[in-house]
């Protein structure tokens, strides 16, 4: 197998001529070329193929390649960039690694010298990735993704809880990373070195919760062969995350309110009082204070576990933070399942942004993993996208110059218009007609003619699936 199998390059150089022989011969090694030829352009490529490296000329059109260089940095810190140039002085070099460039190799160019750093360039890169990917099968997600101003706020909420003994209710949607705010807070915490023990309360059968919760003694029932600890027991000077805490029964929420009250219980089948010392973490889906009204939830307990609430925001309301998960998610699959490093297109990623993610972060994971996997080529592109989405009309915009002629261009702008109305609407066309200034008969007709289909209801289904959860 050639050196350069599965690895993609981009080579951004002014000068045809280098682009041309360089681009051959590392086409000869098996890499993946992609071009540039100016400082707008690379950064474009970058955004659009994702390249495992970049080989960048300094002397540029326009932008420079120290300039390019410190967007790349900025922006994606992991990527290796190799920097040419045939008008180098010391201190250009000494500045482009202080930035930091993988080398700085002048011209006219060796070609062995420059395979050379390109293999090297490539190693670290596959040891950083094995090292992730190991620390990833080690640790879980521990860290929140995204740069929002919601996530940051819910960062800086972590770092001030987690060192204190407080503690913590998290509430927010499925799928919205309540886990990975409690694993935050345990980390941060002065218990960090002690066990974090997940109870995931709607998982457990009712008649099993207390023997998992509290363990039991030899003997307490058929099959009770020899003593088994609970999870209270196994969190002791540690950490307990009680997930999904309202779907627990009201026999169960007495119980768990006794040894939060007392921090002690008894073994199912035993006698005497197990003590125990744990932070107390719980999250949920559900208004608390709604089931509190219907009368299935404790109020007492709400007002035990509520010392501290946090609330982890949609993905919905964050849409900034998409391309960050679609970054660290396309990275974590292609290392997880051994495939080539794969790309996706700039459509695919305006698609996925514009889609509303009714089952949050876990349903665009569930996406993208599906994508690497079930995609035959190195890029997504938008016939890989699933149905679920692309039948929401959540799809990209397209420029009017990718038409042939007028009647497709405006045929695709009114199709997209209809179905957005009609999502803002909640599908009543009434509604919708009456907004956009249109006949109620004329929007049908549209509807008919451009295949929009109400008994499908775009996005319902997946929002139904993700309650159901």
């Amino acid at each position: 197998m050639k050196k350069g199998t599965g690895y993609t390059v981009l080579l951004v150089d002014d000068e045809e001529s280098i682009r041309a022989t360089l681009g051959d011969v590392l086409g000869d090694e098996g890499f993946r070329v992609f071009f540039a030829a100016e400082g707008e352009g690379a950064l474009a490529q970058i955004e659009d193929k994702d390249p495992d490296l970049v080989i960048l000329d300094i002397w540029m059109p326009g932008k420079d390649g120290i300039e390019v260089l410190e967007i790349v940095k900025r922006r994606w810190p992991d990527l290796p960039v190799i920097m040419i140039s045939g008008h180098g002085t010391v201190e250009t070099a000494v500045k482009a690694t202080k930035i930091g460039a993988f080398d700085f190799i002048e011209k006219p160019l060796s070609i062995d010298k420059i395979m050379l750093t390109v293999e090297h360039a490539l190693e670290l890169t596959r040891l950083s990735r094995e090292y992730r990917r190991m620390r990833q099968e080690l640790v879980g997600d521990r860290e929140l993704i995204g740069g929002s101003k919601a996530i940051g706020d819910l960062r800086e909420q972590v770092l001030k809880v987690g060192p204190t003994e407080g503690w913590v209710l998290i509430t927010g949607e499925n799928g919205t990373g309540k886990e990975v705010v409690a694993r935050m807070i345990h980390r941060h915490s002065p218990r960090k070195d002690g066990a974090f023990i997940e109870v995931n309360c709607a998982a457990i059968p009712e008649e099993l919760i207390e023997s998992e919760l509290f363990g039991y003694e030899k003997g307490a029932f058929t099959g009770a062969a020899g003593r088994k600890l609970g999870r209270f027991d196994l969190a002791h000077n540690g950490t307990i995350f009680l997930d999904e805490i309202a779907d627990m029964s009201l026999k169960t929420q007495a119980k768990i309110l006794r040894i939060l009250q007392e921090q002690q219980f008894e073994r199912v089948g035993g006698t005497q009082a197990v003590k125990v010392n744990v932070r107390v973490i719980a999250a949920t889906n559900k208004n608390l204070e709604e089931a509190i009204a219907a009368g299935r939830f404790r109020e007492d307990l709400y007002y035990r576990l509520n010392v501290i609430p946090l609330h982890v925001p949609p993905l919905r309301e964050r849409k900034e933070d998409i391309p960050l998960f679609l970054e660290h998610f396309l990275k974590d699959f292609c290392a997880r399942s051994r495939l080539n490093r794969k790309t996706m297109n700039k459509k695919v990623r305006q698609a996925l942004a514009q889609y509303s993610w009714p089952g949050n972060i876990r349903e665009l994971k569930n996406v993208v993993e599906r994508m690497v996997i079930l995609t035959t080529g190195n890029e997504i592109t938008v016939k890989d996208l699933p149905a679920s989405i692309t039948a929401t009309g959540a799809m990209p915009v397209t420029s009017p110059l990718d038409y042939p002629n007028f009647k497709d261009a405006r045929a695709s702008f009114e199709r997209e218009f209809i179905i957005r109305k009609l999502i803002e609407n909640d599908y009543n066309v009434s509604r919708t007609a009456e907004q956009i200034g249109m006949e109620r008969t004329t929007l049908h007709r549209k509807m008919r003619s451009y295949g929009v289909d109400l008994e499908k209801k775009p996005g319902k289904d997946s929002e139904e699936t993700s309650r159901k959860e």
